[in-house]
């Protein structure tokens, strides 16, 4: 008979609503801490921004909300969806191939109004500690506050899924300590408007430095686009009048000048971080059993289970390039039954040994630490991994046939045309549509 366990889970964006769906599906009794007044996590736009531009103040009021006012998604409605749920939400009468953040917050909101979710959220309650207080019962306490009330209770597991894109990364910059222009990272972009007729470098070669630069050229004088990427060379970028691709900044110096390893430099009003985000559980006490270097979480057993404290705490959310929807779906799944007996976990000793496995293919490839959560070209492998645990089916064919179409795409026209011209060429040829 499957047990039922009492469960925590932290975060209702979409990895804490796949974990709320998946354990009360296998009778487990959930509570899901919301610290905002509503569910949807990354996908919730609030138009306020932080007093400090670049997000290191510890003292700053933190506004979890990253989103731009303008964002699409960056991967077609077909593989925004859940295996049983796909994305159907409609803006003006029409399926979006790359729909906005509102019609991605209207489908989460669906998603919990039809399994049942809503009802086991706290919202406004912001979890401040997660403690092992009972090694015998393994129990683990929460602390939580909501407004001036503070409240403890226990629990038999804890599923952490706070998300990982409110605590920035800032670039090192050679002289920053000297440069007198502006600096912001794009946890706290907004809207173009204040970039106008100014002279912007944006560091970054991802989906949104790509996006944002090609929103902000349209109001700034200048774009400059700063890529570690090897062998980049000055150029000016197609369909784009005003923007240039560079490679890695070498330096800056106190006058504004912008020098870059390429040999071109530019006297520079903002730098703009697009240089991606930490992940940060402030809440979490473990003694240091799980913590985080250089961006490394772990050790995690396949990114969700810490051995000595499996399967009582878990991450669900952690890995990033991959088919995120599905992922979290699949670890979710993954979680709920090893609580409820349905599925087991390999002993302390092996979990560790895989995770040594991990990082030592890790170093024979020379993929740097900090890209341990990035399953790039492994990222279907995970998923039929993680689907064979529950003797399900992996994703479908046709969905893993639209993921390396997109890629296909970006690995051919992404430099030149930036994510925005992407977009308008899959629409306009219905590249996804059947």
């Amino acid at each position: 008979m499957a047990e039922s366990q009492k469960v925590a889970v932290i975060g209702a964006g979409v990895a804490g609503l796949a974990s709320a769906r998946e354990l009360k599906r296998e009778g487990h009794r959930v509570v899901v801490y919301e610290k905002s007044d509503q569910l949807g996590g990354t996908w919730v736009y609030d138009p306020r921004v932080e007093s400090d531009p670049l997000g290191l103040d510890p003292n700053r009021e933190i506004v979890n909300g990253s989103l731009y006012f303008s964002l699409c998604t960056n991967l077609p409605r077909q593989l925004m969806g859940f295996s049983d749920y796909p994305f159907e939400i409609k803006k003006n009468g029409e399926l979006k191939t790359f729909p906005g953040h509102e019609e991605v917050l209207t489908f989460l909101n669906e998603f919990a109004r039809d399994f049942g979710l809503v009802e086991l959220i706290r919202f406004n309650t912001e979890v401040v500690r997660v403690e092992h207080v009972d090694s015998r019962n393994d129990q683990w306490m929460v602390e939580s506050r909501m407004n001036e009330l503070s409240l403890e209770e226990a629990f038999d597991a804890v599923v952490v899924c706070n998300g990982h894109h409110t605590q920035p990364r800032i670039a090192d910059i050679p002289g920053i300590e000297k440069w007198h222009g502006k600096q912001i990272h794009s946890h706290n972009y907004r809207v173009p408007e204040p970039f106008q007729d100014q002279v912007v470098v944006v560091i970054g070669d991802s989906a949104s430095s790509n996006d944002i630069s090609g929103e902000i050229a349209k109001v700034a004088k200048e774009v400059h686009l700063s890529s570690r990427s090897p062998g980049i060379k000055v150029t000016k970028l197609d369909y784009y009048d005003n923007i240039w691709q560079h490679s890695k900044i070498d330096c800056v110096y106190e006058n504004g000048e912008v020098a870059f390893q390429d040999g071109a430099s530019v006297h520079a009003d903002i730098i703009l971080h697009c240089t991606g985000y930490k992940y940060n559980f402030p809440f979490l006490e473990t003694n240091g059993i799980v913590s985080v270097d250089d961006n490394r979480v772990g050790p995690l057993y396949k990114h969700v289970f810490p051995p000595k404290l499996a399967p009582r705490l878990s991450f669900i959310g952690i890995p990033y390039w991959v088919v995120i929807f599905h992922m979290m779906e699949f670890q979710a799944k993954w979680v709920a039954r090893v609580l409820s007996g349905k599925v087991f976990l390999p002993s302390e000793k092996e979990m560790l040994a895989d995770i040594e496995k991990h990082y030592r293919r890790m170093e024979e490839v020379g993929k740097p630490k900090h890209h341990t959560h990035s399953l790039h070209s492994d990222e279907f492998e995970y998923l039929d991994w993680l689907a064979a645990q529950m003797g399900e089916a992996g994703v479908d064919e046709e969905l893993k046939e639209i993921y390396r179409t997109l890629f296909k795409l970006i690995d051919k026209f992404l430099a030149d045309k930036g994510w925005i011209k992407l977009r308008e060429l899959v629409v306009e040829n219905g590249v996804f549509e059947k």
